[in-house]
């Protein structure tokens, strides 16, 4: 069969832009200052360290002859495409960010963004959670964004509130039990 048959995908989907986290319409792109340093770090690893050596990879299995089958070709230029998509992410959402220092916040009986909250749920199981940026959201690590449901729940909460949680399974109440900032 010939070729001009038969599709074969040259990695263009590869490119298209990586979707940002969701802020809402107007808000500003808030971040705390470890998160800022992290997304900081992580663009300059990719740019000074990563991209160069993905670049040295890629040249030279350009010289090894056919680039059709040679495997560290293809996987380097696919590399390459993942990271610039990365580094362009990355320079854009620390263009618009806004660093938000905790040490300014005034008011620590509420929960406000950066505060560290513990709440309890109607089986009176508790759980804690660190309200960061969109960008620096790590569920793993109980860091979620201050646009998730969670986060919008217990905005403006103080310790004792009964706040209402909008789940997929219904509304549930769940009380806030600590604020800590820092």
């Amino acid at each position: 069969m010939s070729k001009a048959f038969t599709k074969e995908s040259d990695g263009e989907d590869d490119d298209l832009p990586e979707a940002a986290a969701p802020l809402p319409a107007g808000a500003k792109n808030y971040l705390t200052p470890e998160g800022h340093a992290r997304l900081t770090d992580e663009l300059q690893q990719l740019r000074r360290v990563e991209r160069p050596r993905v670049v040295d990879i890629v040249s030279w299995a350009a010289g090894n002859g056919d680039r059709s089958e040679n495997g560290d070709y293809l996987y380097g230029k696919k590399r390459l495409r993942e990271i610039d998509r990365r580094v362009r992410y990355l320079m854009k959402r620390l263009e618009i960010a806004e660093v938000v220092h905790l040490e300014r916040q005034k008011n620590r009986d509420w929960v406000f963004f950066g505060a560290t909250v513990t709440y309890a749920d109607a089986n009176d199981s508790e759980r804690t959670v660190r309200i960061v940026g969109a960008d620096e959201a790590r569920h793993d690590q109980g860091e979620v964004s201050w646009v998730s449901p969670i986060a919008r729940a217990l905005h403006k909460a103080s310790e004792g509130d009964i706040v209402k949680l909008r789940t997929p399974s219904g509304v549930e109440e769940i009380e806030v039990v600590e604020i800590s900032y820092g």
